[in-house]
């Protein structure tokens, strides 16, 4: 089993840094840390003549998973087909109420209170503020928050779009930045990854849509920005909504991660907050 992260495969897809190794032996791929995407995912079980690439999702607050792929079962590029063992999810609907089982939706997921690993107190913060204010009910128990939106498909898998605080309200559409991002990445060969972020306007009103862009070649010229903002506005308004717009496009040579190659978005919400209001002054 080899083990990955979604933004190192995007590296090696674009960069085609592993051409002419053999990884004919490896089993299965196995996937973890942040939201992936199928095209990319499709490029890299082609690398090792079609082997599965197994997702699995989790958190240090909770020792390990929560859900998972596995072979025993058919699975779904870029999807989870199997909530971990002894574990149960729960996807929060528009209402606040969890969608019944296996009825397809999108929301925030919370997981049930009991499961093996799970916290019970933290060090700098108070536990029941943090997993279980203000959730909902089910079976006589509070669930348990995680801050992820999940979505449960037709088919019955799951699938990832980022963290719920990683959203933004764009013309009245709640979208995730995952799905912003995953249209931007494949608008222009020469973009390496992108980050989307809606940062509200210096007196309030909508947010406005800027994606962070890291280009493959460092020395893209920055004259080229403009066009590619119209580039993703046509990608976004034929495959997400009419009512998308990108106000900036910002390049940057590489894009916060946390320890754990996250994407920090609220790092850059702050700091283009701030250009925001600094410009206004």
């Amino acid at each position: 089993m080899l083990g990955v992260v979604p933004s190192m495969v995007r590296t090696w897809k674009s960069t085609n840094c592993t051409a002419g190794y053999d990884w004919s032996t490896i089993r299965c791929f196995c996937s973890t840390g942040e939201a992936s995407n199928v095209d990319e995912y499709l490029w890299l079980m082609g690398r090792a003549r079609y082997k599965p690439v197994i997702e699995i999702c989790g958190g240090t607050e909770i020792g390990g998973g929560f859900i998972a792929g596995s072979l025993l079962q058919p699975q779904s590029l870029s999807a989870f087909s199997t909530p971990a063992m002894a574990c149960s999810l729960f996807i929060i609907g528009s209402n606040g109420v969890p969608i019944p089982p296996n009825v397809p939706g999108i929301g925030e997921l919370a997981l049930g209170p009991l499961m093996f690993g799970a916290s019970s107190t933290l060090l700098n913060a108070d536990h029941y503020s943090v997993y279980f204010k203000g959730m909902p009910v089910c079976n006589g128990k509070v669930l348990r928050r995680h801050g992820d939106v999940f979505e449960c498909t037709s088919r019955g898998y799951y699938r990832a779009h980022g963290r719920a605080d990683d959203t933004m309200n764009l013309g009245g559409i709640k979208v995730g930045s995952i799905e912003i991002e995953r249209v931007c990445n494949a608008v222009d060969g020469n973009v390496l990854e992108t980050a989307a972020i809606g940062v509200p306007p210096r007196g309030g009103g909508p947010d406005r849509l800027v994606v962070a862009v890291v280009f493959k070649d460092r020395s893209h010229p920055a004259m080229d920005l403009n066009r590619l903002r119209a580039c993703f506005n046509s990608a976004l308004q034929a495959k997400l909504s009419p009512l998308f717009k990108v106000y900036r496009v910002v390049a940057l040579a590489s894009l916060p991660r946390t320890a754990t190659n996250k994407v920090m978005r609220r790092v850059l919400r702050q700091q283009f907050a701030q250009t925001e209001a600094n410009s206004k002054i």
